[in-house]
């Protein structure tokens, strides 16, 4: 009996010191004034908003660089450094396209706008619609012109770029539509709502489609948004669309900026727990009450620098497994960044049992945060999304919103941010934000305005739940 109880208290003993060891040991090292100092750099007007495939984004890669370097973190990217490259591929509308609706011409972004650019030539009448059960089965092969309908799932009110997103949502909705059944060409017409900012973003349009090379995609058909005055003219009888657009295609560079804290456990430091956030932002766009740098101080420079602390947090008391930091390029042109280092991983990709991403983690009501990944359909790791609600529990308190990651959410929010490559690719992977806010994508996204307690404790929240991962022996098992 005596040696019963001993077995007891000794399993006992053992037990509590697992559960110590799986407390985050180094949040103390996660500071405010550190978290502020990198912030207030890197949203900064000198880094000129960070945007992809410029002299601007690589600059902001370089400072990521050298602080991880400064952090003690090892460099984790391509031939011994700290950088990963990959090229953009961009298409744009040749400003010398010249488009015309019966003989009169069409100022290209003013009058019309190409929604994708596509080389595109064109010459023949159009069939208006004035819904989709009017003639829509004789559209095959021909130009078919609609007022543009909204979008059957509308984005969340009250958000910034609420009408660029209603616009872009309709576009794509409708235009597929009538593609599927046999448009050559679609002209749609902006509605009221499309028209109080058609200007702002069709700007957007303007800038034309980034791709990675490796996945460059051809278009099948021309779909064109045409300001509000011209839908009285379009329903007239025998109205001809001509159109001779030509595309012009460049090559940018961009670059993820990798790097990694080595973990203490032999059969375990060859696995990596990955901190995902992307270093670039929107840069010099339209001007807004006379301020043309989008800052990104949320977006997302709030993680970039938070998972630079965590970083400091784990060279100072390294996990069993080790952590990779990926500060992704070119986030804001697709995911890009993230889409080119889930194919093309500088470590073993089997051994990245983890993906802990974040993106906007310094706004909105204190006290509340949000984790997508966490609910079906989204979910694919229930261990993950236990251990990071274990985490909030212990350490932060938050109280959790999952309304954002429910299938039928109308900004698809989970589909936007850089963990998304890699559950796609079967890695468990989990989304931290405190959610959007009016200043998103907007030059009002500035440092001043991020809640510095709020961004320390999603900081925490995020190592907490890295750290819990690392020390437990099991990996997170992907869901079935």
């Amino acid at each position: 009996m005596k040696n019963l109880h001993l077995l007891v208290a000794f399993l006992f003993a053992f037990h509590s010191l697992s559960l110590h060891a799986q407390q985050a040991p180094a949040l103390d090292h996660i500071k405010k004034e550190e978290l502020k100092e990198d912030l207030f750099y890197l949203a900064s007007d000198e880094m000129r908003g960070r945007r992809a495939g410029t002299l601007d984004e690589l600059k902001a890669a370089v400072w990521m660089a050298k602080r991880a370097n400064e952090a003690g973190l090892e460099p984790a990217g391509d031939d011994g450094t700290y950088f990963q490259f990959f090229d953009l591929h961009r298409k744009v509308v040749d400003p010398k396209s010249e488009l015309s609706l019966s003989g009169k011409k069409l100022e290209l972004w003013k009058d019309v706008w190409q929604v994708t650019p596509l080389p595109t030539r064109i010459d023949d009448e159009i069939v208006w619609l004035n819904s989709y059960k009017d003639t829509i089965e004789n559209i095959s092969n021909k130009i078919v012109a609609m007022k543009l309908m909204p979008p059957s799932k509308i984005p969340e009110e009250g958000m910034s770029l609420w009408v660029y997103r209603y616009a872009l949502s309709a576009l794509r909705e409708q235009s597929t539509i009538l593609k599927e059944k046999g448009a050559k060409a679609v002209l749609l017409v902006a509605d009221s709502t499309a028209s109080s900012q058609i200007g702002f973003f069709g700007h957007g349009l303007e800038e034309g489609k980034y791709s990675l090379i490796s996945e460059i995609e051809n278009d099948s058909i021309g779909v064109f948004l045409l300001a509000e005055k011209f839908e009285k003219i379009l329903q007239e009888e025998n109205v001809n669309f001509k159109a001779d657009v030509q595309v012009n295609e460049f090559t940018y560079p961009s670059a993820n900026v990798i790097a990694k804290a080595p973990g203490t456990a032999a059969q375990l430091k060859n696995e990596y727990v990955l901190f995902s956030a992307h270093h670039d932002h929107d840069g010099i766009g339209e001007s807004v009450d006379n301020d043309s740098i989008w800052n990104g101080a949320d977006d997302n420079a709030s993680v970039s620098v938070a998972i630079l602390a965590i970083g400091r947090a784990w060279v100072k008391k390294p996990g069993k497994r080790s952590a990779l930091f990926v500060w992704h390029g070119a986030e804001e042109r697709g995911l890009m960044g993230s889409r080119h280092f889930a194919e093309n991983a500088t470590v073993e990709k089997n051994n990245i049992i983890a993906v802990l991403n974040g993106d906007m983690i310094g706004r909105n009501e204190n006290g509340k945060a949000a984790l997508l990944g966490s609910i079906a359909p989204h979910r694919n790791s229930v261990d993950l999304v236990e251990m990071a609600m274990k985490a909030n529990e212990e350490i932060t308190h938050f109280e959790v919103d999952t309304s954002w990651d429910e299938e039928s959410h109308p900004e698809f929010w989970y589909f936007r941010s850089d963990h998304l490559p890699y559950a796609r690719t079967n890695i468990p992977s989990i989304f931290f934000t405190t959610l959007l806010h009016p200043d998103y994508h907007t030059p009002d996204d500035e440092a001043e305005d991020i809640d510095l307690d709020k961004l320390t404790k999603m900081t925490k929240w995020m190592y907490a739940t890295g750290w819990k991962i690392s020390e437990n022996i099991e990996k997170p098992r992907l869901e079935k």
